[in-house]
């Protein structure tokens, strides 16, 4: 089954605000990932989400540590297993962490978490 991981990213060159989450999501031989505003909550507001260039594998397993050529530092938040479907462009992901599955919808630059299965995902 494919992984995710949730990774706190300080000190990004590119990023104004200084912090954001990275939402990897194992897909072949590397991971589509977004750069999401913010840590998206169960049923709380949608947080902003660009999908951003594809990583490698080993952030999977990052747990603490200086992210290369000084571009800041990415701690894990959170990891498991997940389920992805896509259509053009958008996706829903179901990622479980622990006993806790949570949907998280990726549409028109946003990324909103449920813990229902959304009834029509696109």
């Amino acid at each position: 089954m494919p992984r995710f991981a949730l990774l706190e990213h300080t000190g990004a060159p590119d990023d104004p605000t200084g912090r954001h989450v990275d939402l990897l999501v194992e897909d072949g031989d590397q991971c589509r990932t977004w750069r999401l505003a913010d840590l998206p909550h169960a049923d709380g507001p949608a947080v902003t989400a660009v999908e951003i260039a594809p990583h490698r594998l080993a952030w999977l397993d990052h747990l603490d540590g200086p992210v290369s050529d000084g571009r800041g530092h990415a701690r894990l938040i959170d990891s498991g297993t997940c389920r992805m479907v896509t259509h053009q462009g958008d996706a829903v992901i179901q990622i479980e962490s622990g006993a806790t599955a949570v949907f998280l919808r990726i549409r028109d630059g946003m990324c909103a978490a449920t813990r229902e299965q959304p009834e029509r995902p696109f």
